[in-house]
């Protein structure tokens, strides 16, 4: 039987968003290069992967497989990719590099822990997911480590960024790209604290309305810079 609650299947939307914007940042990644586009296409794949396995729960109902799926494509990998790639934008390479092998190896250990501990399906709902199935909750205390960092670098990195824009000439449009990013990044950091506490709709929520954000940001970075004229100062 599916979920007749509507909240419920807006992962289905989420993910045909997360399909596009991956097939974007990758092509542009292709056209232009840079690492940092590589992990953000990365990290549509995987945003666009946990909301997959929602969507088969609503679809299908709870199933080990999908939520052992689940826990590592959303609490574990979430918006890692997306922060790394923005680390490749701030950060020396050397130091981007040394955080980059820092967050695999952490997701690595942490998604074998998730696949060996025990669940227990008794305590799991038909058409919701929750980390309190884990016989071992201790395995639950790996996602906050890698999601603040993730939170840290992403926002952060959009903030210091729009800080930034906002003093150049005819970049406005990349100040108020960054701002969208951030009011982005933000969100899913709040629905995944929601959902420890078994509030997995508003995690639903955030998801496709973080994702929006982001992705207007991201169309807005990539509009050509707006030409002033030197005189007037009016856009040319």
């Amino acid at each position: 039987m599916r979920s007749d609650s509507f909240v419920h299947y807006l992962p289905i939307v989420t993910t045909i968003v997360s399909a596009v914007f991956a097939v974007l940042v990758f092509r542009r990644w292709r056209e232009k290069g840079g690492t940092h586009l590589f992990w953000w296409g990365l990290g549509m794949v995987a945003y666009g992967a946990g909301t997959v396995t929602e969507s088969l729960t609503t679809l299908f109902g709870w199933h080990e497989g999908v939520f052992r799926a689940w826990y590592i494509t959303g609490a574990l990998l979430g918006g890692a990719p997306l922060a790394q790639g923005t680390a490749y934008l701030h950060f020396p390479k050397r130091i981007a590099d040394a955080t980059a092998l820092l967050l695999v190896a952490a997701i690595v250990v942490a998604s074998v822990v998730v696949l060996n501990t025990p669940v227990d399906a008794s305590l799991a709902e038909s058409h919701r997911l929750s980390g309190a199935v884990f016989a071992d909750q201790g395995v639950r205390r790996f996602s906050p480590f890698i999601n603040s960092y993730a939170a840290l670098v992403l926002i952060g990195g959009a903030i210091v960024s729009a800080v930034q824009y906002a003093a150049k000439p005819g970049q406005r449009h990349r100040m108020w790209a960054n701002v969208w990013i951030a009011l982005g990044g933000l969100l899913p950091g709040i629905g995944g604290a929601s959902a420890r506490f078994g509030m997995v709709e508003v995690l639903y929520v955030t998801e496709l309305v973080g994702l929006l954000l982001i992705f207007v940001g991201f169309r807005l970075s990539t509009r050509p810079a707006v030409r002033l004229d030197t005189v007037s100062g009016l856009p040319a």
